[in-house]
């Protein structure tokens, strides 16, 4: 029976052809696929399976060599385990942290799974082989001596084979983007195409677009937020796909704060701004702010009035936004240039006068695109500035400031979120009449996330309302906020970079990151172990030990970095009611780390709640028999209080619609504590900490233990799944 493997030219099922060569399996391949589409594996009756992984197993269930899925049921899982693993080799930036982890895990081992080669050595090769240069440059490095044996040791026995698979390696591979050299691509869109990832995990992310006439080495571009809140998810897209393209042409990046509006903005914003900057692991040149070229924006301004293109205008503001809308004329937009010099000087002086005027370019007053009827250059507004004091009475616009200092500091590429694209046109406009250099505009998407607030202003309100407890809070979407919670920033920077510079305007799901950070920290997170301090029950082991004793066990099964924790023996142990509601007269459960037990008696009170339970240890017994496998603490007073924190989103709402008041769909509970007690080494957590508590989910330690009367507070962290991991 001959079988097709299916797939796309520009993404190669590595491991698939690999197994099915070593299966003995007789094949074909058929490289015609649409970009993007999952593997398939077609059948002579015409019937399917899809997705590299269902063909993975399916040529290590029917391979020749019967360890191809390992020998146990055991092995077989072990070996699951590595295939939801190995996608982690195609997300960039974590590459090599993936790599040091399976460099450290092949520290004593000669495979990945028990003693014979399985599809998980043949995921991880192709993982590694998929990468190209990156990881050949790499493999002759002395930094991951342990994963390079391996690898050496895999291709070699099996070089025939692995040899003929590599040869399928896109050359795409070297990562050398080529700059586009015709003005023509930029004016017709084609070179702002999409440059998303593709989507499910063990796709790898490409980024195909070029930026318009860019040059190696000589593209120059900036990172300009508003010191006005803290960083949030939306502007780190902005962020890292700046230091992408820099990376990429090897350019430069600068950091820019857009500190026009005093009203608005501080020196603390400022700070956090930096520190979320450094968190993202954002390269830049410089830091420089809009301030800094506040003389050169008023010369421009007085240039472009001498000049006819800039007018003062007293028009109140809601007549002025009504006249715009309207194509209606300012009845100042004809004022000499006298007039217009002499206002712009009672501006300056912020007099009675000059506080009723404004500075408006003087672009076309008709056109359909609204952005050019005449917008504002300049406000007058007496509030002190947070650098420079009460100098100025007057700010500039960010339509009037931006394209003169992107042209100023020679940013040769500006990236713009979409929602800006009708303002694109304006910026050129302005730049022309500057007689300024004109900067490419690259357009991405906003990124927007269901259940979730970006606007600073609306933030603000949550703060100033005391809804939340900071712009660090965990319900926050703010780089901080995400991180206390748990978030890894590897994780944030894989989801976005995924995601790419498209322009498709998309509503994102919260639980696809947190999918993507689980598989990060599950590798690594500490084991540790917890009980619901409500109606916990103590079971009581007859013949368990008389005088406690403790042993030595590693913090985490699979991972030895993790270190190791001491567990105490005693006969009284505390359950979960939850579990011990479960638990059947006369039923044989394991208790985990220790061994079998059987429960022989079920105390309940009045209301058939159970209070007490009595049993004996059956440790000669399977642990494959029982039903219930349980995690359990030793009765004794070195065990630490815990207050463990689950939080909810902050409005109820996926996406508001369009004019509607976010205040309306308030979630009214968004924050939620339970007491637990925990084992007694989770007196050594820190600050940041993650650890799992067993069968109860992913934590990250907010406030570590202080003393034995305050409780050692824990953030749960969401996992992708919808349910509450805590009820």
């Amino acid at each position: 029976m001959t079988l097709k493997i299916a797939f796309a030219a520009d993404n190669p099922p590595l491991s698939v052809i690999a197994a099915a060569k070593l299966a003995g399996a007789e094949h074909s391949l058929d490289s015609s696929l649409h970009s993007g589409s999952s593997p398939s594996l077609i059948f002579p009756d015409g019937s399917q399976l899809r997705g590299a992984y269902v063909l993975l197993r399916y040529f290590a269930r029917t391979a020749k060599c019967s360890d191809f899925y390992g020998q146990d049921a055991l092995e077989a899982s072990q070996i699951d385990e590595w295939l939801e693993y190995s996608p982690v080799l195609a997300s960039g930036p974590d590459f090599e942290t993936a790599c040091t982890y399976l460099d450290n895990y092949l520290l004593q081992r000669t495979l990945f799974v028990g003693y014979s080669l399985s599809i998980a050595d043949i995921a991880i090769w192709a993982g590694l082989a998929g990468t190209g240069q990156r990881w050949e440059s790499l493999r002759k490095s002395k930094k991951y001596q342990n994963l390079v044996r391996w690898y050496n040791s895999v291709s070699s026995e099996y070089s025939t084979v692995l040899q003929e698979v590599a040869s399928y390696v896109p050359k795409k591979g070297s990562g050398k983007p080529t700059a586009t050299k015709s003005k023509e691509t930029d004016q017709k869109g084609s070179t702002n195409g999409d440059i998303a990832g593709k989507g499910k995990a063990g796709n790898k992310s490409t980024f195909e677009v070029d930026l318009p006439e860019a040059e190696i080495g000589k593209v120059r571009l900036r990172f300009a937020p508003e010191p006005s809140g803290f960083l949030h998810i939306g502007h780190s897209k902005a962020a890292l796909l700046n230091q992408y393209f820099a990376d990429r042409y090897q350019g430069k990046l600068i950091i820019r704060f857009d500190d026009t509006n005093p009203a608005k903005e501080s020196n603390e914003f400022v700070d956090n701004l930096l520190k979320d900057i450094e968190t993202l692991g954002i390269k830049y040149e410089t830091v420089t702010y809009t301030s800094d070229y506040f003389p050169q924006l008023m010369e421009m301004a007085d240039k472009l009035i001498r000049e006819g293109r800039a007018y003062v205008d007293d028009t109140p503001r809601e007549q002025m936004q009504k006249e715009r809308m309207d194509g209606i004329e300012s009845k100042r937009r004809n004022n000499s240039i006298e007039e217009n010099l002499e206002l712009w000087k009672e501006m300056i002086a912020g007099s009675e006068r000059g506080l009723l005027c404004c500075l408006r370019g003087k672009l076309d007053m008709q056109d359909p695109n609204k952005s050019l009827r005449d917008p504002v250059y300049y406000r007058c507004n007496p509030i002190p500035h947070h650098r420079i004091g009460s100098k100025y009475k007057i700010y500039p616009t960010y339509d009037f400031a931006c394209p003169f200092v992107d042209a100023y500091e020679g940013i040769t590429h500006a990236l713009r979120s979409s929602e800006y694209h009708d303002r694109n046109a304006q910026y050129h406009r302005i730049q022309d009449d500057m007689g300024v250099k004109r900067v490419h505009l690259y357009e991405f998407s906003r990124l927007n996330m269901v259940y979730t607030l970006l606007s600073k202003r609306k933030l603000l309100w949550f703060v100033e309302n005391g809804k939340v407890d900071g712009w660090d809070d965990a319900r926050f979407p703010t780089v901080q906020g995400i991180v206390r919670r748990g978030l890894k920033i590897e994780a944030l920077i894989q989801f976005i970079l995924e995601m790419g510079a498209s322009k498709n305007l998309n509503l994102m799901e919260w639980d696809k990151l947190w999918t993507i950070n689980k598989k990060i920290i599950d590798p690594v997170c500490p084991r540790h172990t917890a009980v619901i301090s409500e109606r916990k029950v103590l079971l009581t082991l007859t013949d368990g030990p008389d005088k406690p004793f403790v042993r030595i066990i590693p913090r985490h099964k699979k991972y030895e970095g993790a270190g190791e924790k001491c567990t105490t023996f005693t006969k009284g142990i505390w359950i979960d009611f939850s579990d011990a509601s479960s638990i059947s007269e006369d039923e044989e459960i394991t208790l985990m780390d220790w061994g079998n037990a059987i429960v022989k008696k079920i105390v309940k009170d009045g209301d058939g709640n159970v209070t007490q339970l009595e049993g004996a240890l059956h440790l000669q017994g399977s642990v494959k028999t029982t039903k219930l496998k349980l995690t359990w603490l030793p009765d004794t007073n070195e065990l630490v209080d815990l207050s463990l924190v689950e939080f909810d989103y902050l409005i109820t709402k996926k996406k508001l619609e369009e004019g509607e008041d976010f205040v309306d769909v308030i979630n009214p509970t968004t924050k939620r504590e339970i007491t637990a007690i925990g084992d007694s080494n989770m007196r050594n957590l820190k600050r940041g900490d993650i650890i799992q508590l067993e069968r109860k989910g992913y934590f990250r330690c907010d406030v570590p233990f202080l003393r034995p009367s305050k409780p050692i507070v824990l953030y749960v962290i969401p996992d992708g799944r919808q349910q509450s991991l805590l009820r």
